[in-house]
């Protein structure tokens, strides 16, 4: 798997992910936030299936 995120995508993304999961926990608890996994998995990793299907990269040191 080679990287297709860059580093400030992924910071957002796991930003994003971290919200998102919180919901589950504080607020309105729906199971629905458990998706806040997926884009927090994508940043920690550095890759997204989509991205690489599509040919898609925003890291600009991994080209």
């Amino acid at each position: 798997m080679k990287k297709n995120v860059g580093s400030a995508e992924r910071a957002i993304r796991v930003v994003l992910g971290l919200v998102v999961l919180s919901l589950a926990f504080i607020g309105p608890k729906s199971p629905w936030a458990y998706l806040g996994i997926i884009p927090l998995a994508t940043g920690l990793i550095g890759w997204c299936p989509p991205y690489a299907l599509f040919g898609i990269s925003t890291c600009k040191s991994c080209k």
